[in-house]
């Protein structure tokens, strides 16, 4: 195990891709959190955190091996998703006046990056301080994608044992990005069965409504006085995957999760304009059953690149992207 200034960290295989790919497994540790992370899709396989009593868990819902992950893609678990997280209606885009046609995977839509995404992507791994960085490059026309993109995330771990992803990209042509992290969580535990009813606050005032196809309509919605009103904790129900509008991003906290039998609470602090909660309805029991896991998305509005109304996703060389996401776990 190597040890940074506040770090443990250690390297392992975990496999190999049908191509010969090497798959390899990074575990970070420090302050009582445990996190696993693999160089395939950038996925964060594990979180292991304390009770309030000090016994340790995994919150994070993930396989146990490569063959899950890719007898499992659709539900991402964990993955690093891009280049566009969400959905883009149409599977396409108009950047300076030309259209962009992308690779439809949902119906017409492209949702979370396409056929082949970032989550489908091994990427290379190197130590850095307090953790490791995952990088890669984007070729021009990927999924329809314009512009060479060069990549990373690094995942770190905080003094505390806060998870700290941070993201960064450039490209040598205007294009469009929008990277999140798909983690589900449970803070009972993963396997525990379902995670509602665990309390949720996001703080946000508006959404954006959405279409029969998940789409966004291209207005907002105040969230008073309707079932999308968490600015006061209250326990998650069922049926949302639906976008939050963030009243103040990189400022505050913008979603506290809590479980009242373990007292772990999770706090999710961001860069980004926008929040996706899902609350996974669909999951059919193979392996996890419905609900068994609350995804807190972190991300831009999906189908930005055609409503001009909502915040820019557009890239340019010359640019650099940069967009941090910490996860904080405490217990009360």
């Amino acid at each position: 195990m190597v040890t940074g200034s506040g770090t443990a960290m250690r390297t392992e295989d975990f496999g190999t891709l049908a191509d010969g790919s090497r798959v390899h497994r990074w575990t970070l540790e420090r302050d009582g959190t445990r996190v696993r992370v693999l160089t395939y899709g950038g996925i964060v396989q594990s979180v292991e955190v304390p009770d309030r009593d000090g016994v340790r868990a995994q919150v994070a819902l993930g396989l146990p091996d490569l063959a899950g992950y890719q007898a499992f893609p659709g539900p991402y678990f964990g993955a690093l998703v891009g280049r566009y997280a969400n959905r883009i209606g149409g599977a396409r885009f108009e950047l300076d006046g030309r259209t962009h046609r992308l690779t439809p995977n949902e119906g017409r839509n492209q949702v979370h990056g396409g056929a082949r995404g970032f989550d489908k992507r091994v990427w290379r791994a190197r130590e850095v301080a307090e953790g490791v960085e995952l990088s890669l490059v984007s070729e021009d026309g990927e999924e329809g994608f314009p512009g060479r993109l060069a990549v990373s995330a690094a995942y770190t771990l905080d003094e505390g044992g806060a998870l700290r992803i941070a993201y960064r990209a450039t490209t040598d042509a205007p294009t469009v990005l929008n990277p999140t992290n798909h983690t589900y969580w449970n803070l009972a535990g993963a396997g525990s069965g379902s995670a509602l009813g665990q309390t949720l606050r996001i703080a946000a005032g508006r959404i954006t409504p959405a279409d029969a196809e998940s789409l966004p309509t291209g207005g907002f919605l105040p969230v008073d006085g309707t079932r999308f009103d968490f600015r006061e904790p209250r326990p998650v129900g069922a049926g949302y995957d639906h976008n939050f509008v963030l009243d103040a991003a990189g400022t505050g906290p913008a979603a506290e999760l809590y479980d009242a039998a373990s007292g772990r609470v999770l706090t999710v602090t961001t860069t980004e304009p926008g929040l996706q909660l899902y609350t996974a309805d669909h999951f059919d029991g193979r392996p996890f059953g419905p609900c068994a896991g609350i995804a807190l998305e972190t991300q831009h509005f999906p189908d930005s690149p055609n409503r001009p109304g909502f915040p820019s996703t557009v890239l340019r060389p010359g640019e650099e992207f940069v967009s941090t996401t910490v996860y904080g776990f405490t217990v009360r």
